[in-house]
């Protein structure tokens, strides 16, 4: 079955490392895109009933506990099989927990990005360890237990020691699901501009090299399987079962629709995007949707589930032609085959930008 996306991205201050369409936004925008988001759930008509949902952002977290029972309302099919919110840490009260469970949420996806408090005050994230862990205790007892917690190898001052802190805390709290990102230098955040131009503000000269990124990220990956969070796509690792139900959709080109400024949306043929700012969004409330793209092919399809430690299943008919054109990956240990099925090798994964830059058409 599809799975839904909202996209609510309005944020209490703008993190020195993001690069998404998310942002301070005036307090009325606010109002009125909730509005037109609400408007747009409305008109949709639904043939099929959806069972997975996830709210990103942005801070859909900061929403209101009836402006987004209202929006949840709008969407057929609670309680969903998995509803995932993503959230602030230091933010969460037990009222808003409450109001969140109530509303058939049942997964927290938790931008924590560090546990080290030097690392955090120059990504202009507020919270603490502490906090955390206390956040984590009160959606356990509101029967939340599944939650996920974002890490960012690369932030400045990172050290293998810094790193190695922080992954204590993620094996104290026990975490189900992780996500581990590298950090990605471009002209879309403030750091990465800093890098790029090679200034010293946010901390752009403290970056660790990419050689200690990759470290890192190896690190968190050994670590993270002792404690039986295994990974299960390039930047996301799970207990058994806990994998992310709506995001597998994405990997494995299944059908979702997105609502709001930015969000994306597949039917299994045709894929459209809506307009990314939100005060567009706010003005073409009547037809937020932008320009249709061409469907799925055969590279795409290569392309995405590559991503997924399981990788991508190749038929009989399909296998003379790729092994021809990833000859060179498999040769250079990059990629690997298993059964009928081609994946990235521990060392791909380092390098898949590599591999998917050059992926020719299969």
């Amino acid at each position: 079955m599809a799975g839904v996306y909202i996209s609510y991205p309005f944020c209490a201050q703008k993190c020195t490392y993001c690069n998404f369409a998310s942002g301070v936004f005036p307090r009325d925008l606010e109002a009125r895109y909730t509005a037109a988001l609400q408007q747009e759930l409305e008109r949709h008509p639904w043939s099929w009933v959806p069972e997975t949902l996830y709210l990103g952002g942005g801070t859909p977290s900061s929403m209101e506990p009836a402006a987004l029972e209202f929006i949840l309302s709008r969407v057929p099919g609670r309680p969903w099989l998995e509803a995932t919110l993503e959230c602030a840490p230091g933010t969460i009260t037990a009222d808003r927990a409450r109001s969140w469970a109530a509303a058939g949420l049942n997964r927290v996806s938790l931008g924590v990005q560090s546990f080290v408090s030097a690392e955090l005050s120059r990504t202009g994230r507020r919270h603490s360890a502490e906090e955390v862990a206390r956040e984590v205790e009160l959606l356990r007892g509101l029967g939340i237990g599944n939650f996920n917690v974002d890490l960012i190898a690369g932030l400045a001052g990172q050290t293998a020691a810094s790193w190695q802190a922080s992954l204590d805390w993620v094996e104290r709290l026990d975490a189900p699901h992780v996500s581990v990102y590298m950090l990605e230098i471009d002209e879309d955040s403030r750091l990465g501009r800093e890098i790029l131009a090679a200034g010293s503000r946010f901390g752009a000269s403290d970056v660790p090299s990419e050689e200690l990124t990759a470290d890192l990220y190896e690190m968190a990956v050994e670590r993270l399987a002792g404690i039986g969070v295994h990974r299960y796509e390039i930047s996301n690792f799970a207990r058994p079962g806990f994998e992310s139900r709506h995001n597998l959709k994405y990997w494995r080109l299944e059908p979702y629709i997105g609502f709001g400024a930015d969000a994306h949306s597949f039917d299994g043929g045709m894929r459209w995007q809506n307009v990314e700012s939100p005060a567009e969004y706010v003005e073409r409330a009547a037809s937020p949707r932008g320009e249709m793209l061409p469907a799925a092919d055969e590279e795409e399809r290569f392309f995405v589930s590559l991503r997924l430690s399981e990788g991508v299943r190749v038929s009989d008919s399909e296998r003379l032609q790729v092994e021809t054109n990833v000859r060179h990956f498999v040769e250079g240990g990059l990629l690997e085959w298993s059964g009928d099925r081609l994946r990235l090798t521990s060392r791909g994964v380092l390098l898949s930008n590599e591999v998917f830059q050059e992926f020719l058409h299969i």
